[in-house]
């Protein structure tokens, strides 16, 4: 693998000079340039991996410079260097497109960790450019199956709000609905967006790590903190960032995320450098903000702020027309992962299927179909491998080779036909923890045999 090339753009010679010192310790391959003018020639000849331009330079400015090279789509991070007392230039600067800056006079060490980061950056999008096109055929509008009406108004309207990357997208839908699968999608529906699909579980994560989680630390920053740490909105600079669960996102926080929302900039535990994101942000939650936010849990300001473009997915049990066509999607993709002959769902089993109200949503009744789909060996899904409204024990004891076993223990003289009757109805109701309706259905006989006199 070859070295990577840096181009050191700086009107001056002696920061040339250190510059091209210090990237060749490095390893790298260093290049220069003494003008804006005479970078753009020198990226028209050869491969750059990465560009440190400083701001203030006679003719093309390091700003200009960034702008010429956004024009020309050249996919190259570019390091800013600003004298003392100008951070607000390499804020900027960073805003249009810059991916880090150093301030004069900057230690060879930050040079070094600097540059290893933006080096770290370029190779991490140039992976997720291969792999995108593989992820854009599993996460995109079309792979989303449905013919419901109110489902497919949602869709047209995220693939809209796809192509405005700096808008804020609200995803509202009960758990296990899909509401990370339509995030993903709109992430890959979205052009010019060359970094990765980064999700965030609020509900997951610590409170007190969170905030670390999200904006990342500098070393020193609390105890334990022996390294500096990228957070989340670092890492999904570029891309797209997932905020699953914001209804439990803890109200400090949302504060500071507010402020990443209305200013677009963010500091790390224990840093004042203020740092820019272009990341898209999109928030999901299973819970109703409006009424968080009456009860004093959620800020009213990040609930206006976070509701710019609210999209809801409607529960399974609302679009009941799509679940045929989603258990045969599901089906689809169990053949291939399980490597099985899966003929399809009786007439019986998609009744029962039809009739569940399925609180889980998609992701229940996949579970349900990969469980069911375990079961079958060649033949037609039947309810009894479904198990729906069953504890897993139960629908086990139902399902495996449709036997049940039981042992009659009786002594000579009590044994009978109605004594033999009153044992399995009183073994398979202990079996069915007393529900006396799924031990009827189990037995295949009326529920008023329970109450035998």
């Amino acid at each position: 693998m070859s070295a990577p090339t840096i181009l050191a753009v700086d009107d001056e010679p002696t920061s040339r000079l250190l510059l091209e010192m210090h990237v060749g310790e490095m390893g790298c391959d260093p290049v220069t340039a003494s003008s804006g003018a005479e970078a753009l020639e020198i990226l028209a000849q050869r491969q750059i991996d990465l560009i440190i331009t400083d701001l203030s330079m006679p003719g093309m400015n390091g700003l200009e410079l960034i702008a010429r090279m956004q024009m020309q789509h050249y996919e190259i991070p570019i390091l800013v260097v600003t004298a003392n007392g100008s951070i607000e230039s390499a804020v900027d600067a960073m805003r249009n497109g810059a991916y880090d800056y150093l301030e004069k006079p900057y230690s060879p060490e930050d040079l070094r960790i600097t540059i290893q980061r933006a080096l770290d950056y370029r190779h991490l999008v140039q992976e997720n450019k291969q792999i995108k096109g593989l992820l854009n055929e599993r996460f995109t509008f079309q792979s989303i199956v449905t013919i419901n009406a109110a489902m497919k108004r949602m869709l047209e309207l995220a693939a809209k709000v796809a192509t405005a990357q700096q808008t804020t997208v609200a995803i509202f839908g009960e758990s296990g609905c899909g509401k990370e699968v339509l995030a993903r999608a709109i992430h890959f529906a979205g052009k010019g967006l060359p970094a990765g699909f980064i999700a965030v579980n609020c509900a997951a994560i610590p409170e007190h790590l969170l905030e670390s989680e999200l904006f990342g630390h500098v070393r020193g920053a609390f105890t334990g903190a022996d390294r500096e740490r990228e957070g989340k909105f670092s890492l999904a600079r570029g891309g797209t960032i997932l905020l699953d669960e914001i209804g439990d996102m803890p109200l400090p926080l949302q504060a500071k995320l507010l402020r990443v929302l209305q200013e677009r900039i963010f500091e790390k535990i224990g840093g004042n450098a203020p740092i820019p994101t272009d990341c898209r942000i999109i928030v999901a939650t299973n819970r109703n903000l409006a009424e968080l936010v009456a009860a004093g849990r959620f800020r009213e300001d990040l609930y206006h702020r976070i509701n710019v473009f609210p999209l809801s997915i409607p529960p399974l049990r609302d679009r009941k027309d799509d679940i045929p066509l989603l258990c045969e999607h599901i089906l689809d993709q169990l053949r291939q992962h399980l490597g099985k002959q899966l003929p399809g769902i009786s007439r019986q089993a998609m009744e029962s299927i039809l009739e569940y109200h399925w609180p889980g949503n998609v992701r229940e009744l996949r579970n349900c179909l990969e469980r069911a789909a375990i079961l079958t060996e060649r033949e037609l899904i039947r309810p009894s491998h479904l198990g729906l409204g069953a504890s897993p024990t139960d629908a086990l004891l139902e399902t495996a080779h449709d036997t049940i076993s039981y042992t009659l223990t009786f002594p000579s003289e009590d044994l009978s036909l109605d004594a033999l009757i009153d044992q399995i109805l009183s073994t398979t109701l202990q079996r069915c923890n007393g529900n006396k309706s799924k031990a009827a259905k189990l037995l295949k006989i009326g529920r008023k045999a329970f109450y035998r006199s």
